[in-house]
C-alpha cells in the first residue's frame, strides 16, 4: 500500500513539475525568434501577405519573425514541414485556401489539415484577377473567353501547382468554358509572374496581392476580378460577371497555424498578436493598396479559422468531385 501511494505521489509530482515547466514556457513566450513557413516561393501573394503581417506581429511580440519559403507541390511541402515541427510556438505556417483543397486533390497527403495543426486565426480574403501578358490578343473578358474556346490547348496558363489558388481559379475557369488550356506549373506565382511579364506565358489567374502593382503599371493585361463588385485598387477592371462570366466569384482566404500540441496559452498569445497586427494602420493601408483588407478581429481567432477550414474542406471536396478531377 505504501509503495502504491509513493508511486502515485511520484507520478503526481512529476506531472506537476511538467505542468509548471510548460506554464513557465508559455509565460515567457516568445523568448527567441519565430519562423513562419510560407509554402510558396518568395515574391508571391501569400509571401507578400505573410511579410506584412510578420513585421507587425514582430513589433507586438518583441521578437524577430523570420519568413521561410518552402515551395513546391501546391503548398503541401511547406505545410508538411510545419506539421512536423516542434509544437513550441516557434514554427508557424501561413497558408491559404489550399489547406482546404489539398485533401481532395492529393491521394496521400502527409498531414491532416484539421488534426495536425492548431489554428491561430484568419488573416485576409484576397480577390483573384484574370490576367495575361501585355500583348495578348484579346482586349476584353468577352474576347478572352471566345479566344480560349477557340484556341484551347494552344494557350499557356501558369499556376503554382495542384491545390494552389492559381490552379483552383484556372480549374474553375476551364470548367466554366468546358475547354482545356496547357497548364504550366511553377514553384509559386512569383516566378510565374516574372515569365508573364517577359511574355513566356500567355495568362494566369492570381491574387490581387501579386498582380495589382503590375496591372496599375500597365505591365500586364487585366480582364476581370473575381468579386461581386469592382475593387478600389483596380477601379477600371470589371468583375467577371460584367464580362459575361456568371457565378465566378472566388476569394482566397489565408490563415495562420501552429503545429498541433502547441500550448493553448501560446496560441492565444499569437492570436492576440495577429489581431493587433491586423488592426495597425500600416497593415490595413498596405492590404488596401494590394486590393484586399484584414479580416475583422473576431475572425482572427482559432475558432473562426477552425470553422472556416472545416466548411471549406467540405465545399471543395464537392467541387473537385463534381469537376471530375483525379487526385494526384
Amino acid at each position: 500500500m505504501r509503495k502504491t501511494i509513493s508511486t502515485l505521489l511520484a507520478v503526481a509530482l512529476a506531472a506537476g513539475a511538467a505542468f509548471s515547466a510548460h506554464g513557465a514556457a508559455a509565460q515567457d513566450y516568445p523568448a527567441q525568434p519565430i519562423t513562419i513557413i510560407v509554402p510558396f516561393s518568395a515574391g508571391g501573394p501569400t509571401d507578400t501577405v505573410t511579410r506584412l503581417v510578420a513585421q507587425a506581429m514582430s513589433e507586438d511580440l518583441g521578437q524577430q519573425i523570420v519568413v521561410q519559403n518552402v515551395g513546391g507541390a501546391g503548398g503541401t511541402l511547406g505545410a508538411a514541414q510545419a506539421a512536423t515541427a516542434a509544437a513550441d510556438g516557434y514554427t508557424l505556417l501561413l497558408h491559404h485556401i489550399g489547406m482546404s483543397t489539398a485533401p481532395a486533390l492529393y491521394q496521400s497527403l502527409p498531414y491532416d489539415p484539421q488534426t495536425d495543426f492548431a489554428p491561430i486565426g484568419l488573416v485576409t480574403e484576397v480577390p483573384m484577377t484574370i490576367v495575361a501578358r501585355r500583348d495578348f490578343e484579346p482586349e476584353t473578358l468577352e474576347d478572352l473567353l471566345a479566344h480560349i474556346r477557340e484556341n484551347g490547348e494552344n494557350i499557356t496558363y501558369a499556376n503554382a501547382g495542384v491545390g494552389a489558388a492559381s490552379q483552383l481559379c484556372g480549374m474553375l475557369l476551364m470548367d466554366a468554358l468546358d475547354t482545356r488550356m496547357t497548364e504550366v506549373p511553377y514553384q509559386g506565382t512569383g516566378p510565374a509572374m516574372t515569365d508573364l511579364l517577359g511574355g513566356q506565358i500567355d495568362m494566369m489567374c492570381d491574387q490581387t496581392t501579386n498582380t495589382t502593382t503590375q496591372i496599375q503599371a500597365g505591365e500586364i493585361k487585366a480582364y476581370a476580378v473575381t468579386t461581386p463588385e469592382r475593387i478600389d485598387a483596380l477601379p477600371d477592371v470589371p468583375t467577371a460577371a460584367e464580362g459575361g462570366l456568371e457565378n465566378f466569384e472566388l476569394a482566397i482566404w489565408h490563415g495562420l497555424y501552429a503545429p498541433v500540441g502547441t500550448d493553448p496559452a501560446i496560441v492565444e498569445r499569437l492570436s492576440a498578436s495577429l489581431q493587433t497586427a491586423l488592426a495597425t494602420e500600416t497593415v490595413a493601408q498596405s492590404f488596401a493598396d494590394l486590393g484586399t483588407a484584414p479580416v475583422p478581429a473576431d475572425q482572427a481567432t482559432p475558432d473562426a479559422l477552425a470553422e472556416k477550414l472545416a466548411t471549406q474542406t467540405e465545399l471543395w471536396a464537392e467541387v473537385v468531385a463534381a469537376a471530375g478531377v483525379t487526385p494526384q
